[in-house]
């Protein structure tokens, strides 16, 4: 008859056995199935900034609204960029008449140069039957001289005439619009427009403002954030396991996930990245010792290494930056790791209806 005593012992060491069996899974099943509870939800957080100052007039979303590319966000006191759009007009249109103001006087030019050139011709010509008079003893040194100087000067005048003229047809290029003064004010005309344009401030992307803390009558200054939006489509998972757990990660190795804001269910993701490294190894230049690290425990704490997930569909819409998420890896070309896999997501999952 089997007594009180055996049927404990029996237990005890059926107990033992199991024990065993879970900590010999434990230990193998990291390094093929790792699981982690250490992963959020990560996104891209854009930072809002105007590129104009001004006073903000209107605030035209509310908190967390969902908005899609080209949305407006909020719009900047335009008066003073409407005035400066005006002015750089102005100035256009005054360049425009010294571009033609300019054209009129390449046309003088042009005279000027064809009279200088004609009266070289002359005294060029003059300067070279004198001279062979000259030869011959038939005119007077000093109407060589006079010659001379009548055909020194007509080139000098030629030449100043040719300079001038291309100074100014530098300066109109090749074409009506092309001077330097047009496409100057042109610049300006632009850039005034442009910051006209920045007055209203438009979302980047789909996606939502969060943390809206803007009030009419805010002062913004440029490039100083004012609004905090988070694109929809950015969203990844970001898991921080063992290192060890990381070492059989291949090109066949997939991911199962239940996030904490849909218990019970489990999502399939796929491995985008692993970070190669971590804040604690990195070092800078700064001129000091090591600094070595010291621990008193016969078992140093596990490295965890970030693993970065990613979906070829967008995550459920009850996410957000920050959700919380379980995560097991797995290799996708082992039927039988990829079993266990699922069904430990799957308590994990069921496990969040209690916790």
């Amino acid at each position: 008859m089997q007594t009180a005593e055996h049927a404990f012992r029996r237990w005890m060491q059926s107990l033992i056995v199991i024990f065993i069996i879970l900590i010999g899974y434990i230990v193998i099943a990291d390094r093929y199935a790792p699981l982690t509870t250490e992963s959020r939800v990560q996104g891209y957080v854009i930072q809002i900034a105007a590129e104009v100052s001004g006073s903000v007039t209107e605030v035209q979303v509310q908190n967390n609204q969902k908005l899609s590319k080209g949305d407006n966000l909020f719009r900047i006191d335009p008066r003073k960029y409407v005035l400066a759009v005006e002015k750089a007009q102005l100035a256009l249109e005054q360049a425009r008449e010294q571009e033609d103001a300019m054209y009129a006087k390449v046309e003088a030019a042009e005279a000027k140069v064809a009279t200088n050139r004609a009266a070289f011709d002359n005294a060029n010509s003059e300067y070279k039957r004198i001279s062979k008079l000259a030869k011959q003893k038939l005119v007077s040194a000093s109407l060589l001289d006079n010659a001379l100087a009548n055909n020194n000067a007509s080139h000098s005048n030629l030449h100043g005439g040719q300079q001038e003229l291309r100074a100014l047809t530098v300066q109109l290029g090749s074409q009506p619009g092309q001077s330097s003064v047009v496409r100057a004010a042109q610049n300006n005309l632009q850039q005034a427009q442009l910051d006209l344009s920045h007055t209203q401030v438009v979302a980047p992307s789909d996606g939502v403002v969060t943390n809206l803390q803007l009030e009419v009558g805010s002062i913004a200054n440029t490039n100083m954030p004012l609004l905090t939006f988070i694109p929809t489509d950015s969203l990844w998972v970001a898991a921080d396991f063992r290192e060890k757990a990381v070492a059989q990660i291949n090109e066949h190795s997939r991911a199962w996930v239940a996030f904490d804001a849909f218990p019970g269910k489990i999502f399939a993701l796929d491995i985008h990245s692993r970070d190669f490294g971590v804040a604690a190894a990195q070092q800078s230049p700064n001129g000091q010792l090591t600094q070595v690290e010291t621990s008193n425990r016969w078992v140093r704490d596990a490295q965890r290494v970030r693993i970065n997930l990613s979906s070829s569909e967008l995550l459920p819409q009850a996410l957000f930056v920050g959700s919380r998420a379980s995560v097991v890896l797995y290799p996708n070309d082992n039927a039988f790791w990829a079993l266990l896999a699922k069904t430990q997501i799957k308590i994990v999952s069921w496990l969040h209806y209690i916790y």
